[in-house]
């Protein structure tokens, strides 16, 4: 995948929302003082109008989208992940998640790939915590082609959706001229029997390259690629339970509450099997470049190959 583009899911975020504004006239979008990181800015430009800096108040802005959404408009509140989910969480459960308001947050630099600006911002807890909000649509893109349709689906979609995004520029695999998003409906990337990894966001990309390695070796793995947490796609982590008996999932989110947890849940339900998680586990980041970040906790390819070579 050397000559493959790449490219920051939160820069997808941004020009779609410019490229959408076009077409859904009740689009608006509001940001934190942060409209350069989100991208947000490429909106801002174009349609002036329609765009409101609320400043270093992420709750307060939170209530601002509220309201745009109870008089019928689609607003989109972006701000960083550590703000939109953890600063702001009282009011997205209250005054959106509640009242089931049609509201769309954009939250950007999620995970350790933040990088340099270390733990305080390195959130590895949003999709626990907006797991927990009823109603709450979470949608976490793998490329650019994934989060532009992810950004137009969560406009068709009626009610809250949580979209994250992020700042390390992300290996694109998908074709634009073929891929479909369906929301709440998980994608079988490669075939495979030998035992299944289920992966989201920036360790997609990740887990094609461990298949690949591991196929070399004489190990089929089946990926599957989970753009919607919630709802989660039921039927294709049972199908794959059931036909490779053990599933690795891989996320850059603390292996506490999200998609692990998730697929967990699945699975205690319908078909028991087992699950080796691969995510942050129960610490802190810190600062650093984001690549050799992601190697040191894990989150890259070669110990996908690893995790799953020693659970098979």
């Amino acid at each position: 995948m050397a000559d493959v583009i790449k490219k920051a899911t939160r820069e997808s975020y941004g020009e779609a929302l410019a490229e959408l504004g076009d077409k859904y006239e009740n689009l608006y979008v509001l940001d934190a003082d942060l409209a350069a990181a989100t991208k947000t800015g490429i909106f801002k430009k174009k349609f002036p109008e329609r765009f409101f800096d609320c400043g270093i108040a992420e709750a307060n802005m939170m209530g601002v989208a509220a309201g745009l959404a109870a008089t019928g408009k689609i607003p989109f509140a972006s701000t960083f992940a550590m703000f939109a989910s953890g600063r702001a969480f009282e009011i997205v459960r209250n005054s959106i998640g509640y009242p089931h308001l049609n509201v769309k947050i954009g939250a950007t630099h999620a995970g350790i790939s933040v990088g340099e600006d270390g733990a305080t911002h390195q959130c590895n807890e949003d999709v626990a915590l907006m797991r927990t909000i009823p109603g709450m649509t979470i949608i976490n893109p793998a490329d650019d082609v994934e989060a532009r349709a992810a950004v137009e689906a969560a406009i068709l979609h009626d009610g809250p959706v949580y979209l994250r995004f992020g700042r390390l520029a992300a290996p694109v695999f998908n074709d634009k001229d073929t891929y479909k998003f369906e929301l709440g409906k998980g994608i079988e990337l490669t075939s495979g029997n030998d035992i299944t990894i289920v992966a989201t966001g920036l360790m997609v990309s990740e887990a094609l390259k461990a298949a690949e390695t591991l196929k070399e070796d004489g190990i089929n793995a089946r990926v599957i690629n989970i753009h919607t947490i919630k709802p989660i796609d039921k039927e294709i982590i049972v199908k794959a339970a059931q036909e490779t008996g053990k599933i690795v999932t891989v996320e850059e989110h603390s292996v506490i509450g999200g998609l692990g947890s998730a697929v967990c849940d699945v699975l205690s339900e319908s078909c028991p099997a087992p699950v080796k998680k691969i995510g942050v586990n129960d610490e802190f980041g810190h600062s650093g470049p984001a690549v050799d970040l992601l190697k040191q906790f894990g989150l890259c390819a070669e110990n996908i190959v690893k995790t799953v070579k020693e659970f098979i």
